[in-house]
């Protein structure tokens, strides 16, 4: 069964991305001060974020599974659309489908990551150093594997990665945004081209049969005078 109509898996799409959307932006006054502002960041406004990150990291379990089953159904609306596809769903779907899986990367490889090192409170020189202390447990394997990922950024700087991190989710949702409008705008345009085309098209047989109507009636006409 081909998905042609496509309403409930836009909605899928559609719904998700703003939900987060809005979540970014509710982190905008924190982002907006360490990237765009051009007055020094004082240092009170990263004791703020960083309050701000590890209470949204110990937010309880209910919290973070309600964000991925939401994560999930955007994915799934994209996958739907994608089901036996037309031109229309391969171009616009298709290219949502890679910017949304480019937000989970983000999303996986630097806001998690970053989280972790928050609520950790160990950055730098200090996880370096913390690797050997941290023992054999699970804690210290992933202190070390953090270490060999090449974890030199210092507190600020780790938390201008988590701020830049939700500005390119956001452009990122936007731009699944666009190609979600801009297809819908070019699927409403090719039905009005349809319909346009079929009431001409209907508007020509009526006229062409009006015309042979015509002529049997002339030739009747004729065919009685000729009679008389």
């Amino acid at each position: 069964m081909a998905f042609r109509n496509s309403s409930f898996a836009t909605f899928l799409i559609v719904c998700p991305v703003s939900f987060f959307l809005g979540l970014i932006f509710s982190l905008f006054p924190y982002d907006y001060p360490i990237l765009w502002s051009p007055t020094p960041t004082p240092p009170t406004h990263f004791d703020y974020f960083e309050s701000h990150l590890r209470f949204l990291h110990a937010s309880p379990p209910l919290i973070p599974r309600i964000l991925h089953i939401v994560m999930f159904l955007g994915l799934a609306g994209l996958i739907i659309k994608l089901y036996r596809p037309s031109e229309s769903n391969m171009l616009f779907d298709g290219a949502s489908l890679v910017l949304y899986m480019c937000g989970v990367t983000v999303y996986v490889a630097n806001v998690v990551k970053g989280l972790r090192l928050v609520s950790r409170g160990v950055y730098g020189d200090e996880l370096a150093a913390s690797v050997p202390d941290a023992g054999s447990g699970s804690a210290g394997a992933g202190a070390a594997g953090e270490a060999e990922d090449g974890q030199i950024l210092n507190r600020e700087d780790s938390l201008k990665v988590l701020a830049a991190s939700n500005t390119i989710l956001a452009l990122v949702l936007v731009g699944v945004l666009v190609l979600q409008a801009g297809q819908w705008y070019a699927e409403r345009k090719e039905a009005q081209e349809v319909e346009s085309f079929r009431r001409k098209e209907n508007a020509s047989v009526s006229a062409s049969s009006k015309d042979t109507k015509d002529v049997k009636e002339g030739e009747k006409e004729r065919r009685e005078k000729k009679r008389n």
